[in-house]
């Protein structure tokens, strides 16, 4: 294996750990031990690789979980706020609406449920 498959491969272990673990409170030290790489590196590796940060990577994954579990009126946005990992309401909001374009509650108004299979409507609703 050459050295920069070898380092794709630690990255994209830490990208899976991200996808598995979102509502966990990642840093990017820890994110580095996974990735076998020091802090300072893994960031600059996971950028160029992925197009973005770590940290901004786990928000638009946190997001865009937060999104479908808003199309369901069955969860409060606090609720919705605390299960995909955010400890501060004003933070998820402000988050939300930078990376989706509208609050949370104007995204739920908005949102109709969609009887397709979940993976579609992950694809369609993924925020860009």
């Amino acid at each position: 294996m050459s050295p920069r498959e070898d380092q794709n491969r630690r990255l994209l272990r830490a990208r899976d750990a991200i996808d598995r673990d979102y509502a966990k409170p990642f840093d990017v030290p820890t994110l580095a031990r996974v990735a076998l790489m020091s802090p300072s590196h893994f960031t600059r590796s996971f950028r160029a690789t992925f197009g973005e940060t770590p940290h901004r990577y786990l928000q638009r994954r946190r997001i865009e979980r937060a999104m479908a579990r808003l199309r369901s009126p069955s969860a409060t946005v606090t609720r919705v706020a605390e299960e995909v990992g955010f400890d501060s309401l004003g933070t998820f909001s402000r988050t939300f609406r930078s990376i989706v374009g509208v609050s949370p509650a104007e995204y739920r108004a908005a949102a109709t449920p969609l009887h397709v299979p979940v993976c579609f409507v992950k694809t369609w609703s993924r925020p860009a």
